[in-house]
């Protein structure tokens, strides 16, 4: 009888340690995927500098416009980081703004808002990086990218087109979302959809890619757009004049630039 106790126990011992073996793996594997996407999302080449336009279109259909050039920077290939340059031409009460952030990986990420009609340097909080930018249904994370470890993922469907992946964040406190669920292209790992979920597991802010080309030999988002289904607004942002690995130096993304536009990347 004993003997058959531990036989038991043995067999109960070995199938927790294989579940969770098997919740590691997966655990591995949806967060493996999530940083394939994060990479063909922020990532392409060296540096890139782009042309943006923004729509934003409220419930009643008023739509407000945006145009920003934009500079990115891969500071470091193997640690992640990278410095981010935003330079808005129109409209005329934004002009000449610009927005600059470090996308740190070990610590918190550093962002500023030049605000040049009253020539002043606003540091953005850790606290406001989940909140509009620019008057958009983007957010300031949005526009460098959320780091993959802070929250944790697993896959929950693929099929020969897209791998579903369901991301929950690891410090509930500092973030809006309950989770977020995003819908991957199997082929070059661009997130298509993504959904993300609140407390009463609503959806309440939906990301759409609309538009993909190949260029420079990059598969590189052109189109995409973000709706906040609470208020019914809707931000669509197109991208051109794309270029890749342009060597923009490090010195562009300093208080300097701030308060002059560096010339060879901003028309």
């Amino acid at each position: 009888m004993k003997k058959n106790y531990i036989l038991i126990f043995l067999s109960i011992l070995g199938m927790s340690i294989h579940a969770k073996l098997v919740f590691a793996s997966e655990a591995e594997e949806g967060e493996n995927i999530m940083n394939k996407a994060i990479h063909a999302f922020y990532y392409q080449g060296s540096d890139q500098v782009s042309t943006i336009k923004m729509s934003i279109v409220d419930a009643q259909g008023r739509e407000r416009k945006r145009a920003l050039t934009m500079l990115r920077k891969n500071v470091d290939e193997n640690s992640g980081e990278q410095k981010y340059y935003a330079y808005f031409s129109y409209p005329t009460d934004i002009k000449k703004m610009v927005f600059m952030a470090y996308k740190n990986i070990q610590t918190e990420d550093d962002r500023w808002l030049y605000l040049p009609a009253l020539d002043l340097v606003k540091r953005i909080a850790a606290s406001d990086e989940r909140t509009s930018f620019v008057g958009s249904d983007f957010f300031y994370e949005d526009v460098s990218g959320r780091n993959v470890d802070l929250d944790q993922h697993s896959i929950l469907a693929e099929d020969e087109e897209y791998i579903t992946i369901k991301s929950s964040p690891k410090d509930g406190a500092k973030v809006e979302f309950n989770y977020y669920i995003s819908k991957i292209n199997k082929k070059n790992f661009i997130p298509m959809l993504v959904e993300y979920y609140d407390q009463q597991e609503k959806i309440y802010r939906r990301y759409k890619t609309l538009e993909i080309k190949n260029i420079e030999g990059y598969d590189t988002i052109t189109k995409n757009q973000m709706t906040n289904l609470l208020n019914k607004n809707t931000t669509t942002v197109e991208y051109t004049n794309i270029k890749y690995s342009q060597g923009i130096p490090e010195r562009v993304f300093s208080e300097r630039f701030l308060r002059r536009k560096p010339k060879s990347y901003v028309q």
